[in-house]
């Protein structure tokens, strides 16, 4: 399955991205683009392949199929000056400050020393850049690891699972920190488990099931919010052929003792639906209108994929 977005600079490209550990497929041919100046959230449960792909996207793994550009080139390491990573936790001085570990870490990396000043008024830890790092809340320690992915202000940022382990605050504290880097016009791809953070954060998603991807694209078209007509009569099946031969029916699907009916474009007016069916010589013993979740059609994506 392939997903491109065209008419957009595009910052990411992949080509049919297979993984293999042994026998035990990882991912299964992933092609996507993400666009300049996107928040990319690749969401999956635990298991989905997300931290996999990072990794190749990052060279700290090898495809075993498959090819990807940044920037429209093959891979390089200086491409790679031009993304700030957080796969893992960096490993801190838990008692030095936060501003000294940002030195050390400059000092590794061979640039950004001259933007302490700059990445720590960015993650709003320049009051406490004096503080020991074990000082910090658990949302300030990883807030200063994103700080440290800022130094040399790259253009490019890939977190894998940003507020893992973090409190409600943190969780809002690193969420409001991405929403503030994108609108500096960075692109930023993240891997996470958790629908609610993508809805939030992201303009563009990628969905992946045990390493293979279901869907991608803009999030306000992928994560929407559907209405469905649910219908019932005495004889189901009976309604059912009938309902399939609607105009403007995109899917029907059995639940329970009733019918849930999805429209092209929204929804049919209630009172259409019966018309319809009383024409037809289909007296209805059940007539709703509902609203299914983002929750339960995420689940219903991800269920979809055979076992």
């Amino acid at each position: 399955m392939f997903v491109s977005i065209s008419g957009l600079d595009i910052v990411l490209s992949l080509n049919q991205i297979t993984k293999f550990y042994g026998r035990i497929r990882a991912l299964h041919k992933l092609s996507f683009d993400v666009p300049k100046g996107s928040v990319f959230g690749i969401l999956g449960p635990n298991g989905s392949g997300k931290t996999t792909l990072l990794g190749i996207i990052m060279d700290v793994l090898k495809a075993t199929e498959g090819s990807f550009l940044w920037f429209d080139q093959a891979p390089s390491a200086a491409q790679r000056k031009q993304i700030g990573t957080l796969l893992e936790t960096p490993n801190f001085y838990h008692y030095l400050s936060g501003e000294r570990n940002l030195r050390i870490a400059a000092a590794i990396r061979e640039r950004g020393m001259d933007d302490i000043d700059r990445v720590l008024h960015l993650v709003r830890l320049n009051e406490r850049r004096n503080s020991r790092f074990n000082t910090y809340s658990l949302g300030m320690k990883q807030r200063l690891a994103i700080a440290s992915c800022l130094l040399g202000n790259p253009t490019v940022l890939v977190f894998d699972e940003p507020t893992n382990g973090l409190d409600p605050a943190g969780i809002a504290e690193i969420r409001q920190l991405i929403r503030d880097l994108a609108g500096e016009g960075k692109t930023i791809i993240l891997a996470s488990h958790l629908l609610d953070e993508v809805e939030k954060v992201c303009t563009h998603v990628a969905i992946l099931q045990k390493g293979e991807l279901l869907t991608a694209g803009r999030v306000d078209q992928v994560l929407v919010d559907e209405t469905l007509v649910e219908v019932g009569a005495a004889d189901l099946q009976r309604l059912e052929g009938l309902i399939r031969g609607m105009n403007g029916i995109r899917e029907v699907k059995r639940h329970e003792q009733v019918l849930q009916i999805f429209f092209n474009n929204g929804t049919m007016d209630l009172s259409s639906v019966n018309q319809f069916c009383f024409d037809h010589g289909v007296v209805l013993n059940h007539l709703q209108l509902r609203r299914r979740s983002l929750e339960s059609k995420f689940i219903e994506l991800t269920n979809n994929i055979s076992n």
